[in-house]
């Protein structure tokens, strides 16, 4: 992050997957939030969809109140189709990550669908 607060954009869909681990373990709520499209989806672990950046950012503020510890977890080889990709990443719990990821007009990469874990 640039000492104006400007965070390093997602040049490629695997970034995102470094980005949010590096976010998480810094407590940085406003770089999480600015992972994803404004009308993104990401699933919780009560079942709900948060919508939205203002929904996103309240679950990733419950998140990191506590101050947890996120390891990288090994990225699967990501899938691409024109302005979609499909990230995934192996939890080093067991969990399974899956995103799907849009190109922006500027030609950085956002989530628009993230399920931060199908299993464990």
């Amino acid at each position: 992050m640039g000492k104006s607060g400007e965070r390093e954009p997602a040049r490629q869909p695997d970034d995102l997957s470094r980005f949010i681990v590096e976010r998480l373990n810094a407590g940085d709520v406003d770089g999480l939030v600015a992972l994803y499209e404004p009308d993104a989806v990401l699933a919780l672990p009560d079942g709900r969809v948060a919508t939205g950046r203002a929904e996103i950012r309240a679950a990733y503020e419950r998140l990191v109140a506590g101050r947890p510890s996120f390891a990288p977890g090994r990225r699967l080889p990501t899938l691409r189709n024109g302005d979609l990709a499909l990230t995934s990443t192996h939890l080093v719990d067991g969990g399974v990550t899956v995103e799907v990821a849009r190109r922006q007009a500027d030609g950085t990469w956002l989530w628009t669908i993230d399920q931060p874990s199908l299993l464990g």
